[in-house]
């Protein structure tokens, strides 16, 4: 059996090992939680309940500081349980992809949580056991806004690469116009200046030099239109964004800090931006200039002449 296969319908504890980041991340795992439950789209699952095994798996961000032996300090178990049976409860459904997702994000919605595995079976459709198993993580959880009536609905932001011709462009503020009139909150991501900046040999040096080239022209965006704020850190825009406001993204801190960070490296300024895109659960990254967009990405990319 190849690994992929052995991968495919093992434990979903040893694909987390399998596809684990260079940072060392803690996991917690329930094996084997069987439920009786209604659901299924067919006729013949209505009305009857059928028991529905789930897998889970949980990687964490390791805790800064001593556990002390303390509850309170770490993601319980039964954070697990308790979001498998608050989904349950929530409402019928017909989809175990739709009970998978749901059970995914309200687990993410802890603050230890890093990524998660979930793989929900149905025992008794058939000889063996018929299931889903998705991975999320941070990145694929949209901020949740309260809206007047006290409810509360996902930001799904707007990102928008510009290149440097698009900065300089006269009709800037017309574009901006127009893109806040679509209603969802506005991000702008750019590339490198024109002109030379520093080189060094070291790759970590480099990288953050050229995240701050990028920063110094995220400020020249920023001095364009006044309604351009600058912004570093994810707490920044999710304030930024509940706010109303139009965010210019500096991307040093957000990229240096993060777990699961962009893979290319920080001069390709579009793989950065569809990394925030993603990261933020965007509805599309639009894309202004003859650049190369990376292929499989999660969101949707329209490209902009001009």
């Amino acid at each position: 059996m190849t690994t992929d296969i052995r991968l495919a319908f093992a434990h979903p504890e040893a694909r987390a090992e399998a596809t684990a980041s260079a940072d060392p991340r803690d996991r917690i795992s329930l094996r084997d939680h069987v439920v009786e439950v209604e659901i299924g789209a067919f006729q013949a699952e209505r009305g009857v309940t059928q028991r529905v095994c789930f897998n889970v798996v949980v990687e964490i961000r390791p805790h800064p500081a001593p556990l002390d032996d303390d509850v309170d300090r770490i993601l319980s178990y039964d954070k697990i349980t308790e979001a498998i049976a608050a989904e349950l409860a929530a409402e019928r459904l017909n989809l175990l992809e739709t009970l998978a997702e749901r059970v995914a994000e309200r687990i993410l919605a802890e603050p230890q949580a890093m990524r998660v595995f979930v793989r929900i079976e149905k025992l008794d459709r058939g000889p063996g056991a018929l299931g889903v198993e998705i991975v999320r993580s941070r990145a694929a959880v949209p901020l949740r806004a309260v809206q007047d009536d006290g409810s509360e609905a996902a930001l799904h932001p707007l990102v928008v690469y510009l290149d440097n011709a698009a900065i300089a462009a006269p009709d800037l503020s017309a574009r901006l116009d127009q893109w806040e009139a679509g209603g969802r909150p506005l991000i702008l991501a750019v590339g490198l200046p024109e002109g030379p900046r520093p080189v060094s040999q070291v790759k970590p040096a480099q990288r953050r030099i050229d995240l701050l080239a990028i920063e110094q022209n995220a400020w020249v965006l920023a001095g364009r239109d006044p309604r351009c704020v600058v912004v570093a850190s994810r707490t920044e825009i999710d304030w930024a964004m509940n706010h109303g406001q139009t965010i210019v993204w500096a991307p040093s801190k957000l990229v240096l800090d993060a777990v699961d960070g962009p893979g290319a490296p920080a001069d390709n300024a579009v793989a950065l931006a569809l990394w925030l895109a993603e990261l933020l659960a965007a509805e599309r990254l639009i894309v202004h200039g003859d650049v190369s967009v990376p292929a499989g990405s999660r969101v949707p990319v329209e490209r902009l002449a001009g």
